[in-house]
């Protein structure tokens, strides 16, 4: 296949700037993939780096399972084998999550060389691959720093957060000038789900993916409407995961019960609406309970495709999804349609 003229440009204008050790094997990437094809757009497809697999040796997980074999070829040979013509690349757990708050050289450091990882990436198989840029988001000037560089010189798709960093949830006020630039820049941001540090070892045996990722989503969506996130920055497209987790079933209890708490400095149109303003994605979700649940709340227009690959195979969510018994507008709309009105670059 051959590779367009101005992605080959960017593409060793970004290797430059990395430096020798970072290069790719760049070959594997060109697979005969289903380009210019309507398949689906994954908005949850983790990458796993070698330098953030190195970084992780010797680091108590929080759970026993292992991180999963990865590479882009990995990447791509799954995806042809399941109809999925692109990626929006976003980071695993705890790439700067823990470590000294963030607030570190370390932090800003994975930060950077995740970010200029993903781009050669992208820049090299635009078709195949997008990246949710990872922030240090505590370290709010590194954070800011970092906004400007992913989106003026790497180009990126969105940005990729978690939950909740240590003891913090996203709508703290400490992160506002984060959230005040994203907005500003109209930024597609995906949450996916952490662990905070109160919560990783409450039932021993049982890690936080079991039950805690899914509550901790639902806080993550409390803290930005608690402290006017949503209110205050209505031009993010934010994506929660997994079909909500938990959100759709604490929807009524949260709405009730803070629409009595400032409601106008939560939300001018009312807290209910805030649950269908934002979108969600349907990984290892996509479950008769889960989507009954989630179509209760919000149309099919707010609904992605999501995998969580390399953690989760593919089938695992396209399986029940093609089963559940959405109509083929309902299904070509979360497969691709609905994700194509976030990303226009990747409209066919």
């Amino acid at each position: 296949m051959v590779i367009p003229r101005h992605s080959r440009r960017r593409f060793l204008q970004l290797l430059a700037m990395a430096g020798a050790g970072a290069m790719l094997p760049v070959e594997t990437l060109r697979s005969q993939a289903p380009a210019g094809t309507k398949g689906r757009i994954d908005v949850h497809h983790h990458l796993l780096p070698p330098f953030y697999v190195r970084a992780r040796q010797g680091e108590i997980a929080d759970s026993a399972r292992a991180l999963p074999a990865w590479s882009p070829e990995v990447s791509l040979e799954a995806m042809d084998r399941s109809g999925i013509a692109t990626a929006i690349l976003s980071p695993h757990y705890r790439l700067v999550s823990d470590t000294l708050n963030d607030k570190s050289e370390r932090a800003r450091g994975l930060a950077r060389q995740h970010n200029e990882y993903a781009a050669r990436l992208v820049a090299d198989r635009p078709d195949r691959f997008g990246i949710f840029a990872v922030l240090p988001l505590p370290d709010q000037d590194a954070a800011l720093n970092e906004i400007a560089y992913a989106f003026d010189t790497l180009k990126v798709d969105g940005i990729g957060l978690w939950t909740s960093y240590q003891d913090k949830w996203p709508g703290d006020p400490a992160f506002a000038p984060a959230f005040d630039e994203l907005n500003r820049r109209r930024a597609v941001v995906f949450f996916h789900p952490a662990a905070p540090v109160c919560c990783r070892t409450l039932i021993p045996g049982v890690g936080p993916n079991v039950v805690e990722y899914d509550f901790d989503t639902a806080r993550a969506f409390a803290s930005l409407l608690a402290n006017g996130v949503f209110s205050r920055c209505p031009d993010i497209r934010f994506i929660f995961t997994h079909s909500g987790a938990t959100i759709p079933v604490l929807a009524n209890r949260i709405s009730e019960t803070l629409q009595t708490t400032s409601p106008g400095r939560m939300s001018p149109a009312g807290v209910r609406e805030e649950f269908s303003r934002v979108y969600y994605e349907v990984a290892h979700a996509g479950y008769a309970p889960a989507l009954a649940a989630l179509t209760k709340l919000v149309s099919t227009t707010r609904i992605l495709f999501g995998s969580d690959f390399p953690v989760y195979d593919f089938p695992v969510t396209t399986n029940p999804l093609d089963r559940y018994g959405f109509s083929a507008s309902e299904l070509a709309a979360i497969n691709r349609g609905n994700a194509e009105q976030l990303f226009p670059r990747l409209k066919i």
